[in-house]
């Protein structure tokens, strides 16, 4: 079975130590700063169904060398990356 498209899939703990899945849906790289577009990933179709289907946008910083998501504070920034990730969702499957 030729598995050559899987998903990229990244597990984040948050702030009370649950673990959480999702799929990388895209990146954006600009100015030495990334930016994640993420779907969350059920295991329960239950779950799935309950869900709102909206992706989640998170930058990556440095935290003690290490590389960590965070939410994006910038509601300018945010919305300007979100028109900028529909844009290239629209062009990757209705063009």
């Amino acid at each position: 079975m030729d598995n050559s498209f899987s998903p990229d899939l990244i597990t984040l703990v948050d702030e009370n130590g649950i673990e959480h899945n999702f799929e990388i849906l895209d990146q954006i790289e600009e100015n030495d700063n990334r930016y994640f577009a993420l779907m969350p990933v059920f295991d329960n179709g239950a779950d799935m169904l309950s869900s709102s289907g909206e992706y989640t946008i998170l930058e990556a910083i440095d935290v003690n060398g290490e590389e960590q998501l965070a939410e994006i504070e910038d509601d300018a920034l945010r919305r300007r990356l979100s028109n900028e990730f529909e844009e290239r969702f629209n062009d990757m499957f209705y063009n």
